[in-house]
Protein backbone atom coordinates (compact mmCIF):
# COMPACT_ATOMS: atom_id res chain seq x y z
CA UNK A 1 0.00 0.00 0.00
CA UNK A 2 1.15 3.37 -1.07
CA UNK A 3 2.07 5.73 2.11
CA UNK A 4 0.61 8.84 2.62
CA UNK A 5 2.64 11.35 3.89
CA UNK A 6 1.17 14.52 5.14
CA UNK A 7 -2.13 15.77 4.26
CA UNK A 8 -4.41 14.54 1.69
CA UNK A 9 -7.65 15.86 0.85
CA UNK A 10 -10.42 14.16 -1.62
CA UNK A 11 -13.05 15.25 -2.83
CA UNK A 12 -16.27 12.67 -3.02
CA UNK A 13 -17.75 14.55 -5.82
CA UNK A 14 -21.40 15.72 -5.56
CA UNK A 15 -23.39 12.25 -4.99
CA UNK A 16 -22.84 8.77 -5.16
CA UNK A 17 -19.18 7.23 -5.92
CA UNK A 18 -20.08 6.93 -9.52
CA UNK A 19 -18.80 10.65 -9.80
CA UNK A 20 -15.39 9.63 -8.21
CA UNK A 21 -12.47 10.76 -10.39
CA UNK A 22 -9.81 7.51 -10.86
CA UNK A 23 -7.48 9.36 -8.57
CA UNK A 24 -9.89 9.66 -5.93
CA UNK A 25 -11.20 6.29 -6.57
CA UNK A 26 -7.55 4.44 -6.22
CA UNK A 27 -6.59 6.38 -3.11
CA UNK A 28 -10.56 5.79 -1.41
CA UNK A 29 -10.18 1.93 -1.86
CA UNK A 30 -7.09 1.65 -1.04
CA UNK A 31 -6.97 3.03 2.49
CA UNK A 32 -6.96 1.98 5.75
CA UNK A 33 -8.30 4.90 7.48
CA UNK A 34 -10.34 8.31 6.24
CA UNK A 35 -11.49 11.20 8.38
CA UNK A 36 -14.60 12.70 6.82
CA UNK A 37 -15.51 16.25 7.67
CA UNK A 38 -19.05 14.82 7.23
CA UNK A 39 -20.35 11.00 6.55
CA UNK A 40 -24.13 12.58 5.59
CA UNK A 41 -22.50 12.07 1.67
CA UNK A 42 -24.30 9.87 -0.87
CA UNK A 43 -21.10 7.96 -1.47
CA UNK A 44 -19.70 6.86 1.82
CA UNK A 45 -21.58 4.11 1.71
CA UNK A 46 -18.96 2.79 -0.48
CA UNK A 47 -15.92 3.72 1.21
CA UNK A 48 -14.36 0.26 3.22
CA UNK A 49 -12.01 2.00 5.32
CA UNK A 50 -12.19 2.55 8.97
CA UNK A 51 -13.88 6.17 8.97
CA UNK A 52 -14.19 9.08 11.48
CA UNK A 53 -16.60 11.99 11.04
CA UNK A 54 -16.69 15.54 12.52
CA UNK A 55 -20.90 15.41 12.61
CA UNK A 56 -20.49 14.97 16.52
CA UNK A 57 -18.57 18.19 16.18
CA UNK A 58 -21.14 19.79 14.42
CA UNK A 59 -24.06 19.00 16.93
CA UNK A 60 -22.14 20.37 19.90
CA UNK A 61 -21.34 23.50 17.83
CA UNK A 62 -23.22 27.03 17.62
CA UNK A 63 -20.41 28.81 15.38
CA UNK A 64 -19.38 27.25 12.48
CA UNK A 65 -16.24 29.58 11.95
CA UNK A 66 -14.96 28.01 15.37
CA UNK A 67 -15.79 24.75 14.37
CA UNK A 68 -14.10 25.33 11.15
CA UNK A 69 -10.80 26.07 12.76
CA UNK A 70 -10.94 23.31 15.13
CA UNK A 71 -12.09 20.66 12.31
CA UNK A 72 -8.62 22.44 10.36
CA UNK A 73 -6.39 22.36 13.76
CA UNK A 74 -7.36 18.23 13.81
CA UNK A 75 -6.47 17.36 10.61
CA UNK A 76 -2.95 19.41 10.66
CA UNK A 77 -2.34 17.68 13.94
CA UNK A 78 -3.46 14.05 12.38
CA UNK A 79 -1.37 15.05 9.18
CA UNK A 80 1.71 15.28 11.29
CA UNK A 81 1.57 11.54 12.13
CA UNK A 82 4.26 8.99 10.32
CA UNK A 83 1.32 7.82 7.82
CA UNK A 84 -0.01 11.48 7.42
CA UNK A 85 -4.10 11.54 7.22
CA UNK A 86 -6.78 11.44 4.54
CA UNK A 87 -9.52 13.52 4.79
CA UNK A 88 -12.61 13.57 2.51
CA UNK A 89 -15.03 16.26 1.74
CA UNK A 90 -18.03 16.15 -0.35
CA UNK A 91 -17.64 17.73 -3.87
CA UNK A 92 -14.71 19.55 -4.81
CA UNK A 93 -11.74 20.62 -2.24
CA UNK A 94 -11.62 23.71 -3.51
CA UNK A 95 -15.43 24.92 -4.00
CA UNK A 96 -17.33 25.99 -0.87
CA UNK A 97 -15.38 23.95 1.25
CA UNK A 98 -14.77 26.43 4.28
CA UNK A 99 -12.02 23.94 5.87
CA UNK A 100 -9.55 23.39 3.10
CA UNK A 101 -8.34 27.07 3.19
CA UNK A 102 -7.62 26.93 7.42
CA UNK A 103 -5.90 23.34 6.55
CA UNK A 104 -3.87 24.19 3.82
CA UNK A 105 -2.80 27.80 5.99
CA UNK A 106 -2.08 25.73 9.06
CA UNK A 107 -0.10 23.36 7.19
CA UNK A 108 1.86 25.86 5.55
CA UNK A 109 2.74 27.36 8.95
CA UNK A 110 4.24 23.77 9.92
CA UNK A 111 5.85 23.28 6.70
CA UNK A 112 3.46 20.07 5.98
CA UNK A 113 2.52 18.74 2.48
CA UNK A 114 -0.89 18.26 1.57
CA UNK A 115 -2.18 16.74 -1.87
CA UNK A 116 -5.38 17.99 -3.09
CA UNK A 117 -7.29 15.34 -5.20
CA UNK A 118 -9.72 17.06 -7.21
CA UNK A 119 -13.59 15.91 -7.14
CA UNK A 120 -16.38 16.70 -9.25
CA UNK A 121 -17.97 19.57 -7.27
CA UNK A 122 -21.82 20.07 -7.10
CA UNK A 123 -21.67 22.92 -10.06
CA UNK A 124 -21.13 20.57 -12.96
CA UNK A 125 -24.26 18.32 -12.31
CA UNK A 126 -26.40 21.62 -11.25
CA UNK A 127 -25.29 23.05 -14.87
CA UNK A 128 -26.86 19.90 -16.36
CA UNK A 129 -30.27 19.35 -14.89
CA UNK A 130 -30.85 23.39 -15.27
CA UNK A 131 -29.25 23.11 -18.76
CA UNK A 132 -27.63 26.26 -18.19
CA UNK A 133 -24.03 27.61 -19.46
CA UNK A 134 -21.61 28.69 -16.44
CA UNK A 135 -19.69 31.36 -18.75
CA UNK A 136 -23.29 33.02 -18.92
CA UNK A 137 -21.90 35.29 -15.92
CA UNK A 138 -23.46 32.73 -13.90
CA UNK A 139 -22.68 33.48 -10.31
CA UNK A 140 -21.89 31.21 -7.22
CA UNK A 141 -22.16 31.64 -3.84
CA UNK A 142 -22.55 29.44 -0.31
CA UNK A 143 -26.15 29.94 1.56
CA UNK A 144 -24.13 30.56 4.84
CA UNK A 145 -22.43 33.79 3.54
CA UNK A 146 -26.33 35.17 2.10
CA UNK A 147 -27.59 34.13 5.27
CA UNK A 148 -25.06 36.22 7.54
CA UNK A 149 -26.30 39.70 5.09
CA UNK A 150 -28.78 42.20 5.31
CA UNK A 151 -28.44 42.50 1.26
CA UNK A 152 -27.86 39.39 -1.18
CA UNK A 153 -23.82 39.85 -2.65
CA UNK A 154 -25.46 39.66 -5.93
CA UNK A 155 -26.06 41.22 -9.37
CA UNK A 156 -30.09 40.51 -9.74
CA UNK A 157 -29.56 40.71 -13.86
CA UNK A 158 -27.18 37.83 -14.11
CA UNK A 159 -28.16 34.05 -12.49
CA UNK A 160 -26.77 32.76 -9.66
CA UNK A 161 -26.67 29.51 -7.46
CA UNK A 162 -26.88 29.30 -4.08
CA UNK A 163 -25.17 26.41 -2.64
CA UNK A 164 -25.91 24.17 0.53
CA UNK A 165 -29.90 25.35 1.18
CA UNK A 166 -29.64 22.65 4.20
CA UNK A 167 -33.13 23.32 5.94
CA UNK A 168 -35.69 25.91 6.36
CA UNK A 169 -33.96 28.03 8.97
CA UNK A 170 -31.02 28.94 6.78
CA UNK A 171 -33.44 28.91 4.25
CA UNK A 172 -35.55 31.58 5.88
CA UNK A 173 -32.44 33.32 6.46
CA UNK A 174 -31.60 33.54 2.57
CA UNK A 175 -34.96 34.14 1.89
CA UNK A 176 -34.82 37.39 3.81
CA UNK A 177 -31.66 38.68 2.72
CA UNK A 178 -33.02 37.84 -1.14
CA UNK A 179 -35.82 39.94 -0.81
CA UNK A 180 -33.61 43.12 -0.08
CA UNK A 181 -32.73 42.41 -4.06
CA UNK A 182 -35.70 40.47 -5.44
CA UNK A 183 -39.39 40.47 -5.37
CA UNK A 184 -41.70 38.24 -3.38
CA UNK A 185 -43.08 36.51 -6.36
CA UNK A 186 -39.43 35.67 -8.19
CA UNK A 187 -39.55 32.12 -8.74
CA UNK A 188 -36.63 30.72 -8.11
CA UNK A 189 -35.84 26.34 -8.69
CA UNK A 190 -34.57 24.32 -6.44
CA UNK A 191 -32.42 21.48 -6.83
CA UNK A 192 -31.73 18.39 -4.75
CA UNK A 193 -29.24 15.27 -5.36
CA UNK A 194 -28.37 16.39 -8.95
CA UNK A 195 -27.16 13.86 -11.18
CA UNK A 196 -28.90 11.03 -8.60
CA UNK A 197 -31.31 8.67 -8.80
CA UNK A 198 -33.03 10.75 -5.92
CA UNK A 199 -32.79 14.09 -8.08
CA UNK A 200 -35.53 16.67 -7.77
CA UNK A 201 -35.93 19.92 -9.67
CA UNK A 202 -38.92 22.18 -8.65
CA UNK A 203 -40.19 25.64 -8.61
CA UNK A 204 -41.54 28.12 -5.95
CA UNK A 205 -41.70 31.87 -5.13
CA UNK A 206 -39.21 33.34 -3.49
CA UNK A 207 -41.37 34.27 -0.66
CA UNK A 208 -42.08 30.54 -0.23
CA UNK A 209 -39.03 29.55 0.14
CA UNK A 210 -38.32 28.44 3.89
CA UNK A 211 -41.64 26.42 3.46
CA UNK A 212 -40.04 23.92 1.25
CA UNK A 213 -39.44 20.29 2.34
CA UNK A 214 -36.54 17.96 1.69
CA UNK A 215 -33.92 21.01 2.11
CA UNK A 216 -30.05 19.45 2.95
CA UNK A 217 -26.88 19.47 2.11
CA UNK A 218 -27.22 18.56 -1.59
CA UNK A 219 -29.75 21.31 -2.25
CA UNK A 220 -28.92 24.24 -4.51
CA UNK A 221 -31.25 27.41 -5.47
CA UNK A 222 -31.01 28.51 -8.45
CA UNK A 223 -31.85 32.52 -9.31
CA UNK A 224 -32.64 33.22 -12.83
CA UNK A 225 -31.21 36.24 -14.40
CA UNK A 226 -33.84 39.37 -13.64
CA UNK A 227 -34.82 40.59 -17.16
CA UNK A 228 -35.88 43.85 -15.63
CA UNK A 229 -32.49 44.99 -15.97
CA UNK A 230 -32.05 46.30 -12.32
CA UNK A 231 -28.91 46.54 -11.25
CA UNK A 232 -26.60 49.34 -10.58
CA UNK A 233 -23.89 47.62 -12.60
CA UNK A 234 -26.27 47.88 -15.83
CA UNK A 235 -27.35 51.18 -15.17
CA UNK A 236 -23.85 52.48 -15.42
CA UNK A 237 -22.96 50.47 -18.15
CA UNK A 238 -26.25 52.04 -20.13
CA UNK A 239 -24.73 55.58 -18.80
CA UNK A 240 -21.01 55.30 -19.89
CA UNK A 241 -22.58 53.60 -23.26
CA UNK A 242 -24.77 57.35 -23.43
CA UNK A 243 -21.30 58.98 -23.14
CA UNK A 244 -19.36 56.76 -25.17
CA UNK A 245 -18.11 58.20 -28.89
CA UNK A 246 -20.97 55.95 -30.32
CA UNK A 247 -23.77 57.22 -27.12
CA UNK A 248 -26.09 60.63 -27.46
CA UNK A 249 -24.92 64.41 -28.43
CA UNK A 250 -26.73 65.29 -25.87
CA UNK A 251 -25.23 63.24 -22.99
CA UNK A 252 -21.57 63.54 -24.32
CA UNK A 253 -21.36 67.42 -24.09
CA UNK A 254 -22.56 67.37 -20.39
CA UNK A 255 -20.23 68.42 -17.66
CA UNK A 256 -20.29 68.78 -14.00
CA UNK A 257 -21.35 72.46 -14.53
CA UNK A 258 -23.86 71.98 -17.03
CA UNK A 259 -25.77 68.73 -15.11
CA UNK A 260 -25.51 71.91 -12.05
CA UNK A 261 -29.65 72.98 -12.12
CA UNK A 262 -30.87 69.58 -13.29
CA UNK A 263 -29.67 68.01 -9.97
CA UNK A 264 -31.42 70.46 -8.15
CA UNK A 265 -34.50 70.06 -10.17
CA UNK A 266 -34.90 67.11 -9.63
CA UNK A 267 -34.25 66.85 -5.57
CA UNK A 268 -37.32 68.97 -5.71
CA UNK A 269 -39.17 66.64 -7.49
CA UNK A 270 -38.13 64.06 -4.86
CA UNK A 271 -39.88 65.86 -2.58
CA UNK A 272 -43.00 66.86 -4.35
CA UNK A 273 -43.64 63.00 -4.70
CA UNK A 274 -42.67 62.56 -0.94
CA UNK A 275 -45.42 65.25 -0.46
CA UNK A 276 -47.78 63.14 -2.70
CA UNK A 277 -47.25 60.31 -0.65
CA UNK A 278 -47.08 58.99 -3.92
CA UNK A 279 -44.94 55.56 -3.87
CA UNK A 280 -44.86 54.82 -7.75
CA UNK A 281 -43.58 58.77 -8.31
CA UNK A 282 -40.98 58.52 -5.94
CA UNK A 283 -39.57 55.37 -7.01
CA UNK A 284 -39.55 57.43 -10.34
CA UNK A 285 -38.12 60.56 -8.95
CA UNK A 286 -35.09 58.42 -7.31
CA UNK A 287 -34.48 57.23 -10.52
CA UNK A 288 -33.97 60.49 -12.15
CA UNK A 289 -32.16 61.87 -9.11
CA UNK A 290 -30.02 58.45 -9.22
CA UNK A 291 -29.68 59.53 -13.16
CA UNK A 292 -27.70 62.77 -11.85
CA UNK A 293 -25.39 60.61 -9.64
CA UNK A 294 -24.58 58.17 -12.42
CA UNK A 295 -23.88 61.00 -15.20
CA UNK A 296 -21.98 63.13 -12.85
CA UNK A 297 -20.10 59.90 -11.58
CA UNK A 298 -19.21 58.90 -15.83
CA UNK A 299 -17.86 62.01 -16.36
CA UNK A 300 -15.34 62.16 -13.14
CA UNK A 301 -14.24 58.05 -14.32
CA UNK A 302 -13.52 59.99 -17.70
CA UNK A 303 -11.21 62.50 -16.24
CA UNK A 304 -9.65 60.54 -14.03
CA UNK A 305 -11.47 62.11 -10.74
CA UNK A 306 -13.09 58.99 -9.26
CA UNK A 307 -15.36 56.34 -9.87
CA UNK A 308 -18.69 54.79 -8.94
CA UNK A 309 -16.19 52.49 -6.00
CA UNK A 310 -15.19 55.92 -5.10
CA UNK A 311 -18.49 57.79 -4.50
CA UNK A 312 -20.03 54.05 -3.12
CA UNK A 313 -16.90 53.47 -0.86
CA UNK A 314 -16.74 56.55 0.73
CA UNK A 315 -20.04 56.81 1.91
CA UNK A 316 -20.17 52.86 3.19
CA UNK A 317 -16.91 53.87 5.24
CA UNK A 318 -18.34 56.88 6.71
CA UNK A 319 -21.68 55.11 7.69
CA UNK A 320 -19.32 52.11 9.31
CA UNK A 321 -17.27 54.99 10.81
CA UNK A 322 -20.51 56.79 12.31
CA UNK A 323 -22.32 53.98 13.59
CA UNK A 324 -20.16 52.49 16.16
CA UNK A 325 -23.33 51.66 17.81
CA UNK A 326 -23.94 49.05 15.28
CA UNK A 327 -20.74 48.17 13.63
CA UNK A 328 -18.51 49.09 16.67
CA UNK A 329 -18.40 48.72 20.95
CA UNK A 330 -19.93 51.79 21.52
CA UNK A 331 -23.52 50.97 23.58
CA UNK A 332 -26.82 53.23 24.02
CA UNK A 333 -29.54 53.56 25.28
CA UNK A 334 -31.42 56.85 24.04
CA UNK A 335 -31.51 58.10 20.52
CA UNK A 336 -30.18 61.38 22.29
CA UNK A 337 -27.08 60.02 22.71
CA UNK A 338 -26.06 60.21 19.71
CA UNK A 339 -25.38 63.75 19.07
CA UNK A 340 -22.13 63.65 20.81
CA UNK A 341 -21.09 60.90 19.49
CA UNK A 342 -21.18 61.62 15.68
CA UNK A 343 -19.88 65.42 16.88
CA UNK A 344 -16.38 63.71 18.27
CA UNK A 345 -16.51 61.73 14.92
CA UNK A 346 -16.83 64.29 13.01
CA UNK A 347 -14.52 66.40 14.30
CA UNK A 348 -11.80 63.38 13.86
CA UNK A 349 -12.69 63.06 10.12
CA UNK A 350 -11.71 67.03 10.04
CA UNK A 351 -8.69 67.01 11.60
CA UNK A 352 -7.65 63.78 9.78
CA UNK A 353 -8.24 65.44 6.72
CA UNK A 354 -5.91 68.32 8.27
CA UNK A 355 -8.81 70.68 8.26
CA UNK A 356 -8.01 73.49 10.98
CA UNK A 357 -10.37 74.42 13.30
CA UNK A 358 -11.85 78.33 12.93
CA UNK A 359 -12.84 79.69 16.15
CA UNK A 360 -15.45 77.33 17.66
CA UNK A 361 -19.10 78.57 17.24
CA UNK A 362 -22.12 76.30 18.18
CA UNK A 363 -23.41 77.50 14.58
CA UNK A 364 -20.48 75.44 12.59
CA UNK A 365 -21.72 72.75 10.26
CA UNK A 366 -24.50 74.25 8.69
CA UNK A 367 -24.72 74.23 4.98
CA UNK A 368 -24.59 77.26 3.42
CA UNK A 369 -26.27 76.06 0.11
CA UNK A 370 -29.03 74.76 2.29
CA UNK A 371 -33.02 76.04 1.17
CA UNK A 372 -33.59 78.96 3.66
CA UNK A 373 -35.98 76.98 5.70
CA UNK A 374 -33.79 74.36 6.19
CA UNK A 375 -31.24 76.41 6.80
CA UNK A 376 -33.04 78.62 9.53
CA UNK A 377 -33.89 75.73 11.28
CA UNK A 378 -30.32 73.92 11.42
CA UNK A 379 -29.71 77.20 12.78
CA UNK A 380 -32.38 77.46 15.19
CA UNK A 381 -31.45 74.01 16.38
CA UNK A 382 -27.73 74.64 16.87
CA UNK A 383 -28.67 77.86 18.73
CA UNK A 384 -30.76 76.26 21.20
CA UNK A 385 -27.77 73.73 21.66
CA UNK A 386 -26.19 76.97 23.12
CA UNK A 387 -28.61 77.40 25.49
CA UNK A 388 -29.91 80.46 23.35
CA UNK A 389 -33.84 79.23 23.53
CA UNK A 390 -37.35 80.66 25.04
CA UNK A 391 -38.12 79.27 28.73
CA UNK A 392 -41.60 78.44 27.28
CA UNK A 393 -44.20 78.49 24.66
CA UNK A 394 -45.33 81.91 25.32
CA UNK A 395 -42.15 83.77 24.60
CA UNK A 396 -42.29 82.76 21.24
CA UNK A 397 -45.60 83.42 20.18
CA UNK A 398 -45.13 87.06 21.61
CA UNK A 399 -41.73 86.99 19.65
CA UNK A 400 -44.03 86.45 16.53
CA UNK A 401 -46.26 89.34 17.56
CA UNK A 402 -43.38 91.62 18.14
CA UNK A 403 -41.91 90.89 14.11
CA UNK A 404 -45.76 91.14 12.57
CA UNK A 405 -46.15 94.30 14.33
CA UNK A 406 -42.59 95.76 13.23
CA UNK A 407 -43.52 94.55 9.82
CA UNK A 408 -46.50 96.32 9.89
CA UNK A 409 -45.07 99.71 10.82
CA UNK A 410 -41.72 99.32 8.52
CA UNK A 411 -41.68 101.94 5.82
CA UNK A 412 -38.74 101.45 3.79
CA UNK A 413 -38.07 98.55 1.49
CA UNK A 414 -34.83 97.12 3.02
CA UNK A 415 -36.57 97.79 6.56
CA UNK A 416 -39.64 96.01 5.25
CA UNK A 417 -37.40 92.97 3.96
CA UNK A 418 -35.06 92.74 7.21
CA UNK A 419 -38.61 92.34 9.02
CA UNK A 420 -40.31 90.17 6.75
CA UNK A 421 -37.40 87.80 6.91
CA UNK A 422 -37.10 88.43 11.04
CA UNK A 423 -40.68 87.16 11.09
CA UNK A 424 -40.18 83.94 8.96
CA UNK A 425 -37.17 83.37 11.41
CA UNK A 426 -39.66 83.28 13.75
CA UNK A 427 -42.24 81.25 12.67
CA UNK A 428 -39.40 78.52 12.15
CA UNK A 429 -38.79 78.66 15.42
CA UNK A 430 -42.27 78.14 16.87
CA UNK A 431 -42.29 75.07 14.04
CA UNK A 432 -39.01 73.78 15.40
CA UNK A 433 -41.13 74.12 19.04
CA UNK A 434 -43.55 72.08 17.57
CA UNK A 435 -41.34 69.49 15.77
CA UNK A 436 -42.72 70.24 12.83
CA UNK A 437 -40.33 70.42 9.54
CA UNK A 438 -41.37 73.77 7.92
CA UNK A 439 -39.92 73.45 4.38
CA UNK A 440 -42.70 70.84 4.14
CA UNK A 441 -45.92 72.43 6.23
CA UNK A 442 -45.08 75.16 3.88
CA UNK A 443 -44.97 72.91 0.70
CA UNK A 444 -48.24 71.19 1.97
CA UNK A 445 -49.52 74.68 2.24
CA UNK A 446 -48.78 75.36 -0.94
CA UNK A 447 -50.31 72.20 -2.66
CA UNK A 448 -53.47 73.13 -0.31
CA UNK A 449 -53.82 76.47 -1.76
CA UNK A 450 -52.96 75.29 -5.32
CA UNK A 451 -56.02 72.66 -5.39
CA UNK A 452 -58.25 75.64 -3.27
CA UNK A 453 -57.39 77.78 -6.21
CA UNK A 454 -58.30 75.74 -8.88
CA UNK A 455 -61.14 74.66 -7.48
CA UNK A 456 -62.28 78.22 -7.70
CA UNK A 457 -61.69 78.64 -10.78
CA UNK A 458 -63.49 75.70 -11.48
CA UNK A 459 -66.64 76.91 -9.82
CA UNK A 460 -66.28 80.70 -11.43
CA UNK A 461 -66.45 79.05 -14.42
CA UNK A 462 -69.50 76.55 -13.75
CA UNK A 463 -71.24 79.91 -13.51
CA UNK A 464 -69.63 81.45 -16.74
CA UNK A 465 -67.33 84.07 -14.40
CA UNK A 466 -63.76 85.15 -14.76
CA UNK A 467 -62.03 85.94 -12.02
CA UNK A 468 -60.19 88.79 -12.64
CA UNK A 469 -63.93 90.17 -13.55
CA UNK A 470 -65.17 89.46 -9.62
CA UNK A 471 -65.52 91.64 -6.88
CA UNK A 472 -63.66 90.95 -4.00
CA UNK A 473 -66.56 89.84 -1.70
CA UNK A 474 -67.75 87.37 -4.83
CA UNK A 475 -63.76 85.37 -4.96
CA UNK A 476 -63.81 85.07 -0.95
CA UNK A 477 -67.23 83.71 -1.11
CA UNK A 478 -65.62 81.67 -3.82
CA UNK A 479 -62.75 80.49 -1.89
CA UNK A 480 -64.81 80.01 1.25
CA UNK A 481 -67.18 77.48 -1.21
CA UNK A 482 -63.57 76.02 -2.35
CA UNK A 483 -62.61 75.42 0.99
CA UNK A 484 -65.59 73.64 1.76
CA UNK A 485 -64.60 71.32 -1.09
CA UNK A 486 -61.99 70.77 -0.50
CA UNK A 487 -61.10 69.52 3.25
CA UNK A 488 -57.15 69.17 3.14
Amino acid sequence: MEKQIGITIIGLGPSDSQHWTMAAYKRLTQADEIYLRTAHHPSVVDILAKIHSFDAWYEQSTDFNSLYDQIAAEIVRLGQRENGVIYAVPGHPHVGEATVPRILALAEQRQLPVTIIAGLSFIEPTLTALNLNALDNLQIVDALEIANLHHPPLNPDHPALVARLYGAGIAKQVKNSLLNAYSHDYTVTLIRAADCETERVRHCPLAELDNQTDLDELTTLYLPADSANNSLVTFQETIAHLRSAEGCPWDKIQTHQSLRRYLLEETYEVLEALDANDTAALAEELGDLLLQIALHTQIATETGEFKMGDVIGQINRKMLRRHPHVFGDVVINEVSELGPIWSAIKQTEKTEKGIVPKMASALDGIQVGLPALAQTLALSKKAVSAGFEWHNMAGVLDKIVEEAREVAEATEYTHLESEIGDLFFSLVNLARWHNIDPESALRSTNARFTRRFQTMESLAMAQSKNLPDLSLEEILDLWEEAKRKTTN
